[in-house]
C-alpha cells in the first residue's frame, strides 16, 4: 500500500478528493492571518490540519488549548494569565496561553466548551488584539492567529444561547469541514500503512482483515483506527495481522458483515428470491433481483451507501447510478 505519510507526525494522510481539497485549503490559509473554524467529528484530524496551516505560515509557536479540559474556576487564568496576588494562591505573576502564543497560533480545540463569560474576553482579543490578565489593571497587546475547532453545530448553539453570535461570526471567517473516515474509505489502507510505519512494524494484513477494517464505520474516526492498529500490533507476535487480532467491536462487525454478505449474496444468486417473483412464470426479472439486492444492502447498512456498495461488490458510483436508474430513494 502506498502512503503519503511523512515522519513529522502531523501529515494529513490520504488521496481521496476530500483530503486533496483540504490540502488546497491549507495551502491558501497558510498565506492568511484570518481566523479559521475547523468543523468535524471527534478524531477526524482537526489539530493535524491546524498544525499544517500554522507550519505553512512559518510563524512563531503553535499553542494548543483544549477548551474541554480547562478547569472552570482557573480557565481565565490559564488563558490570560494573572497578576501576583490576584487570588488566593497567586504567589507570582503568571503568563497565560494567549501570551505564549504571541507571534504564532492559538488553537482552540472544542471551542464550544468555553463558558459565555470567557467567550466575551476571547471576542475582545479577536477584535482589539489585546487582553487583560486576571487581577491586572493594564492590558497587553498580542499578535496571534486564532484557529478554532469543534464537533458541535455552533449555529445551533447560538440559537440555544450557549454560544455568542458575535463570537461565532468573528471565528467563522473561513470554515473547513473535515470528513468522517467513513466518508473517505479509500484512504483507510493508506492510513493503516502509515500507522504501521510509525510503529516500526513490518506487519501485513490478510485480505479479509483489511476488508473488515475498510467496511467498519469508525465512529471514532482516524483516532480510533490508529488505536486499533496499535492494539493489533501489540497483541500479535507474527508478521501477519488476521481477523482474530481485531478488537471486540470489529469482531462483532465482522460477524454481522459475514451474515450480511451471505444475505445479499443469496438474493443476487437467486437462492433467496424476493417477494416480487412473478406468479405467472416463476421467473424473476434480473432488474427486480438487482433492486431487491440494493434495498437489502441499504437496509442492512442503515443507509450507508459506501458500505452497501462494498457488500454488493460494486463501486459507489455504480451504486449511485443504479439508485437513480431504479428510482430508489433510500
Amino acid at each position: 500500500m502506498a502512503s503519503s505519510c511523512v515522519d513529522s507526525g502531523h501529515s494529513l494522510v490520504g488521496e481521496s478528493p476530500q483530503i486533496c481539497q483540504i490540502r488546497r485549503h491549507i495551502d491558501r490559509l497558510s498565506r492568511s492571518r484570518s481566523p479559521v473554524l475547523l468543523l468535524g467529528e471527534s478524531g477526524t484530524g482537526k489539530e493535524v490540519v491546524a498544525r499544517a496551516i500554522h507550519e505553512g505560515a512559518n510563524i512563531g509557536s503553535f499553542i494548543p488549548i483544549d477548551c474541554g479540559s480547562l478547569v472552570a474556576p482557573l480557565m481565565e487564568s490559564e488563558l490570560f494569565g494573572h497578576a501576583k496576588g490576584a487570588f488566593t494562591g497567586a504567589a507570582e505573576t503568571k503568563r497565560g496561553l494567549i501570551e505564549l502564543a504571541d507571534g504564532g497560533t492559538a488553537f482552540f480545540d472544542e471551542i464550544g466548551d468555553l463558558p459565555l463569560e470567557v467567550q466575551v474576553k476571547l471576542l475582545r482579543l479577536l477584535q482589539e488584539r489585546e487582553f487583560r490578565p486576571v487581577g491586572s489593571l493594564t492590558t497587553r497587546k498580542v499578535e496571534i492567529r486564532v484557529i478554532a475547532a469543534t464537533h458541535r453545530d455552533l449555529a445551533r448553539e447560538v440559537e440555544h444561547k450557549s454560544f455568542r453570535q458575535d463570537l461565532f461570526y468573528r471565528l467563522n471567517v473561513v470554515s473547513v469541514r473535515l470528513p468522517a473516515l467513513r466518508e473517505r474509505i479509500e484512504d483507510i489502507p493508506l492510513l493503516i500503512d502509515c500507522f504501521l510505519k510509525r510503529l516500526g512494524a513490518r506487519h501485513k494484513l490478510t485480505n479479509e482483515c483489511l476488508e473488515t477494517l475498510v467496511s467498519y464505520p469508525w465512529p471514532g474516526n482516524v483516532r480510533e483506527l490508529q488505536n486499533c492498529i496499535e492494539r493489533m500490533v501489540a497483541m500479535n507476535s507474527g508478521p501477519l495481522l488476521q481477523t482474530a487480532d481485531l478488537p471486540s467491536a470489529l469482531q462483532t462487525h465482522l460477524e454481522a458483515r459475514r451474515s450480511g454478505v451471505r444475505s445479499v449474496a443469496a438474493v443476487v444468486n437467486g437462492t433467496a428470491p424476493p417477494r416480487l417473483a412473478s406468479p405467472q412464470s416463476g421467473i424473476i426479472p434480473l432488474t427486480e433481483m438487482e433492486k431487491h439486492a440494493i434495498r437489502n444492502a441499504l437496509e442492512y447498512t442503515k443507509g450507508d451507501r459506501a458500505m452497501a456498495a462494498l457488500l454488493l461488490g460494486i463501486g459507489r458510483t455504480t451504486l449511485y447510478r443504479k439508485l437513480k436508474e431504479y428510482g430508489l430513494a433510500v
